[in-house]
């Protein structure tokens, strides 16, 4: 890679990145121009440029993507109702494929050759970041320097660090490695790595234990346009605006908290703790609404891409052609999904409790258990004769032989 004159870096100011910016320029003497997108972390961003310009980047850019990140990445993840592995609402995997593509917007903007991140080897991230720049712009190299260094450890980084006059700053160790976002906070490390611990206090940080929440429920209404959700209580709210105030409200009943052990796309397995409280609510109302305004075989065709569109998102691949057909698909299945669901939030639990909508496929004449005069309830034996007919051949033949 010695044709390699300029990088665009993907940077948080912590220790990891300054490291690997100060390596870079060392090893491939280049320049490094930084990118952080804040998309709702609340890490404090103030002198972030200072520090990157006097660490040896030629440029930073600090960009805010949070509206810009549930609009157009969450939204359309919910919409499809995905979820990996049955349990994981994809917070990380979501936020990666916006910070690559705008890294390789700004390195085309820069003419750069190459970008950069700090994924480790072990994970799901560099997969993510590659795979967004291979699709979009395949003549970028990447520079992943956990794939190249021989910096094994935390006390090898902060030697590095001390050699090439970069702060490190005095803090009480962390015992885990989280990554947040507007939609999530994740959990790694530390007791997590023994599977049959429970996860210490430490980890709850948007969610309160459900045991601590109010022991009075609190009801809401979500209001939905077109499968994305629009307002609170009848308020309407930017995309981003609404995402965080479900949150506060999931954290303070103790909503969204997830403790699981999940398949890497790597191979090996890992254990995570996610809390997700705005998520979670939007998730389960998104559900419901569709229970009301999607009809039956829509939905179960929708069900069907459920796992593989999941799959998809977490294993890096939202740009891939399948991902932009599949959200085609179900795109059009959410063009009637407009409608209002209330719910109950208590004890860490989202139950919804009413629905309406204009597009309401309900038709109480017909789901009555009183007398009704639209539904002849003995067209119902030649339904099910016909649909049991194979199963009556098959049992005769069997009984034969």
């Amino acid at each position: 890679m010695t044709d390699i004159k300029k990088v665009v870096l993907a940077y948080s100011g912590g220790l990891d990145t300054s490291v690997i910016l100060k390596w870079i320029k060392n090893t491939y003497s280049c320049q490094v121009i930084t990118f952080t997108a804040d998309l709702g972390q609340e890490e404090e961003l103030d002198g972030l440029e200072e520090k990157a310009l006097s660490t040896g980047a030629s440029k930073a850019y600090i960009e805010d993507l949070q509206e810009e990140f549930v609009r157009d990445f969450v939204f359309p993840m919910f919409r499809a109702g995905a979820v990996y592995e049955g349990r994981y609402l994809l917070g990380t995997s979501i936020a990666r494929p916006l910070i690559a593509k705008r890294m390789v917007e700004i390195a085309v903007a820069e003419g750069a050759q190459a970008i950069a991140h700090g994924a480790t080897g072990k994970g799901n991230d560099q997969v993510r970041f590659e795979l967004t720049a291979m699709a979009l712009e395949p003549s970028l190299k990447t520079i992943a320097p956990w794939r190249e260094w021989d910096l094994h450890s935390r006390k090898d980084l902060i030697a590095f660090a001390r050699e090439n006059n970069i702060p490190v700053p005095v803090t009480k160790e962390k015992p885990y490695s989280s990554d947040r976002n507007l939609l999530h906070l994740s959990f790694e490390g530390g007791e997590l790595e023994d599977p049959w611990m429970e996860p210490g206090p430490g980890s709850y940080h948007l969610a309160v234990a459900p045991e601590n929440a109010p022991d009075e429920p609190e009801v809401i209404t979500l209001g939905f346009e077109a499968g994305d959700p629009v307002s609170i209580d009848g308020r309407k709210m930017t995309p981003a605006r609404l995402l965080k105030q479900l949150n506060l409200l999931g954290g303070k009943h103790g909503i969204g908290r997830l403790d699981m052990v999940e398949n890497r796309f790597v191979g090996m397995k890992s254990r995570g703790v996610y809390e997700t409280p705005g998520g979670s609510i939007l998730f389960i109302a998104h559900r419901d609404l569709e229970g009301l305004c999607l009809d039956r075989e829509s939905m179960h065709l929708k069900d069907e891409f459920i796992t593989r569109y999941a799959g998809l998102v977490y294993n890096g691949f939202w740009f891939s052609p399948e991902r932009e057909a599949m959200q085609a698909l179900v795109d059009k299945t959410q063009e009637k999904i407009t409608g209002e669901v209330r719910l109950k939030l208590y004890k860490g639990g989202v139950y919804p409790i009413g629905r309406r909508s204009d597009y309401s496929l309900y038709n109480p004449d017909l789901a009555t258990f009183e007398e009704d005069e639209v539904y002849d309830q003995r067209d119902a034996e030649g339904f099910i004769r016909l649909n049991g007919l194979r199963l009556m051949t098959l049992s005769r033949m069997t009984k034969r032989g």
